[in-house]
């Protein structure tokens, strides 16, 4: 292929993408990344819970670029219990939505269904408490779908596309195999394997550990 008008940096640019998705097609590797329960708020809703204006503080930046945890935490109600000092995590979102584990639900007493992160129409609602009081979202919470997070160039590296459900090779005390991962390419997206704290349980397995991409299912 014959690059024209092109730098040098984005020639190197180029050639380091190229390189990094083959050696992902031959090892077809990818890290973990556990998400505890966590809350994502609209502008409006921060407003209501921490006062108009209110800007929420970084306290680490995420696996996904442009995302972060923050200082500030909420407590989640629901009919049956309480989670205390539950995660905010940044930027604001076009909708409020709650992420939790199973186990988290039945503490609380919540019947959330599996969704993808945005996918919250129909789901229950739950009771926010913050500095300013309290505030019922009337949907919005949702177990988390298993997700496999790659930019489109490293999808096609893995013969893989936006969309698409693989399975996923884990090794380990407790091997096994985990089906139905949703594939989410984007050029705004970093490579990692996302799942909550149920699964990293029942698996054993750790921040940042390897497991293998098998093939599409069908």
């Amino acid at each position: 292929m014959i690059y024209h008008n092109i730098s040098q940096e984005q020639l190197v640019a180029l050639v380091t993408q190229a390189v990094q998705a083959e050696l992902q097609k031959r090892s077809r590797q990818v890290p973990v990344g556990i998400s505890v329960r966590h809350i994502h708020l609209t502008r409006a809703d921060v407003d209501k819970l921490f006062g108009y204006g209110y800007q929420l503080t970084p306290k680490k930046a995420l696996s996904q670029p442009g995302q972060f945890a923050c200082e500030e935490c909420l407590d989640v109600i629901g009919p049956k219990g309480e989670l205390k000092r539950v995660r905010i995590l940044g930027p604001e979102r076009s909708a409020t939505q709650i992420e939790l584990a199973q186990t988290d639900c039945r503490t609380i007493g919540v019947n959330a269904p599996v969704r993808s992160s945005g996918d919250t129409k129909g789901t229950p609602g739950v009771t926010l408490r913050g500095p300013l009081g309290e505030l019922t979202v009337p949907e919005g919470v949702i177990v988390a779908d298993r997700h496999l997070h790659m930019t489109p160039a490293q999808a096609a590296a893995f013969g893989l596309a936006d969309g698409d459900r693989v399975q996923i090779r884990i090794n380990g005390l407790k091997p096994g195999i985990m089906g139905g991962v949703l594939v989410r390419a984007s050029n705004k997206c970093a490579l990692d394997f996302h799942i909550d704290t149920d699964d990293g349980n029942a698996f054993l397995l750790k921040q940042g550990q390897l497991v293998t991409v098998l093939g599409k299912e069908e």
